[in-house]
């Protein structure tokens, strides 16, 4: 949850009482990791706890170098809060007025300050999270265009859309998600673009979050916002280039940048969210709009090209005597359907194998895969090679489409408009397609229609979909996500 319900403790102005509760609540002296360090600043004792680990150690040296300075430099009554204070070289110091912000500081990698008979500790930022430097993202790489993805730092995923957004009216407000993990989750947007009430929204279903912890970070808080249940198809876009999130905050979405992820959640989103790909604003309108159609196509082929095919193999009498030779030429003793849905999920074995493959045995694995299984396949009869080659092609389109969410949710409604075909057949196919378009209408992502702009229509946005039009002529934000400025570029 956002907060504790526990009562607030205040501080105790007896440092070993503050020290027993430590020991006692907090693993002080039983947790290697957790430290305290002792001294004396004009005559008053001063305790620093902090976390190794989570704390770089060469602020700590030079803090401590200047808070010692005081004792041969500062007439012994001077005021040593303020003293105290001013000698800390660090951009951030703060107050904190009770023992449990005091835990919460310190466990989150800052460096607190008690000083004997103070009401309040001095908490500094001095944190440094073990991590990786930004590189380009596995899943979203570009032929052209920045390589600076996100990383599990979130001070470095901030920043790293600060730097592209320099707008004073972009907002990060953070709050701490988990009784026990109390992770660090940000709320993005731009003030004067996004939708309050959107805001608003996402805020109260952060702070109405209560579990343990967050251990899969952003998808448990995606879980907990939009209530998706066993609905496959993803109701928020995620994102692991800094500036596809960029982008999205100019459209006056709201981004959720949740601490150890490396990737951000944008919401809200509809499918068409998740068929496109920043390599087509990477290039002219024109090669844009092509790579965009070809996309299209490959994920309509991912899922629709086997159960077409299946259909036409159960009723060749559909097929138009010019294509007629569609269908398999040999007759194996296994079913087709069946032979389908083994090729199918022999392709997810493959891609599963392929992630957790070691890279330098990965491309052994495919000539095995490609070269052994599959050509063996056929060659004993377990598969006709039709069947081999459209599951190939809807597969390619699987791996074309930008979302893996979505991908996955293609795969799956593909393999169920399967059965219904070996069902049904035509019936089916038709039964099956409906009640695919029925869910896809029915869905919404924080209420936000799933297939907009095709329903509700609307054909300005729905033209910016199937054409990639210049950024000079997009003088509109979407209006799915009710913008308070709806203008792109300033008058």
């Amino acid at each position: 949850m956002a907060e504790s319900t526990k009562e607030k403790r205040p501080i105790p102005s007896s440092l070993s009482e503050i020290e027993h509760y430590f020991q006692k609540n907090v693993g002080l002296n039983k947790s290697f990791d957790l430290g305290i360090r002792k001294f004396s600043v004009l005559d008053k004792k001063v305790n620093l706890y902090y976390v190794n680990g989570l704390c770089d150690t060469a602020y700590i040296t030079e803090i401590l170098e200047q808070l010692q300075e005081i004792n041969d430099n500062v007439d012994e009554n001077g005021n040593l809060e303020e003293v105290f204070e001013n000698r800390i070289p660090n951009q951030s110091v703060a107050k904190v007025k009770t023992l449990d912000e005091v835990v919460d500081q310190v466990l989150s990698g800052l460096i607190v300050f008690l000083i004997e008979g103070m009401g309040y500790a001095l908490v500094v930022d001095v944190r440094s999270y073990p991590g990786r430097q930004p590189e380009e993202p596995d899943t979203e790489k570009l032929v052209r265009g920045s390589r600076d993805g996100m990383v599990e730092n979130i001070i470095v995923n901030t920043a790293l859309i600060r730097r592209r957004i320099r707008d004073e009216r972009l907002r990060y407000e953070m709050m701490k998600v988990g009784e026990r993990s109390k992770t660090d989750i940000c709320i993005a947007y731009i003030e004067n673009v996004a939708n309050p009430n959107l805001v608003e929204k996402i805020k109260k279903e952060l702070q109405a979050i209560k579990i343990d912890g967050l251990t899969m970070a952003d998808k448990t808080v995606e879980e907990f916002l939009v209530k998706q249940r066993y609905n496959p198809y993803p109701l928020v876009r995620y994102t692991e280039r800094s500036d596809v999130a960029a982008n999205h905050l100019l459209e006056g979405h709201v981004i959720i940048i949740v601490d150890t992820s490396p990737s951000v959640i944008i919401t809200p989103t509809t499918v068409f969210h998740h068929v496109q790909h920043a390599e087509e604003y990477r290039q002219t309108p024109t090669v844009g709009t092509f790579l965009r159609w070809v996309r299209f196509l490959g994920i309509l082929a991912s899922l629709f090209l086997l159960p077409l095919w299946f259909l036409f193999v159960l009723e060749p009498s559909l097929l138009p005597k010019n294509i007629a030779f569609i269908g398999p030429n040999e007759h194996k003793n296994i079913p087709i359907v069946i032979q389908i849905f083994l090729a199918d999920f022999g392709l997810e074995f493959l891609r599963m194998a392929a992630i957790h493959t070691p890279t330098s045995l990965s491309t052994a694995m495919g000539l095995i895969a490609a070269a052994l299984i599959g050509q063996i396949a056929i060659d004993v009869g377990l598969f006709v090679p039709e069947v081999i080659l459209y599951v190939a092609v809807a597969g390619i389109g699987t791996f074309a489409t930008p979302s893996y969410e979505l991908s996955i949710a293609n795969k799956i409604a593909r393999l169920i408009l399967l059965l219904f075909v070996a069902l049904f057949k035509v019936e089916g196919f038709v039964i099956g397609c409906t009640l695919f378009i029925l869910l896809l209408v029915r869905t919404k992502s924080l209420n936000t229609p799933y297939l907009w702009p095709f329903l509700p229509f609307n054909a300005k946005a729905l033209w910016q979909i199937i054409i990639r039009t210049s950024v000079p002529g997009a003088k509109l934000r979407p209006s799915i996500v009710h913008p308070q400025n709806v203008k792109r570029q300033p008058s």
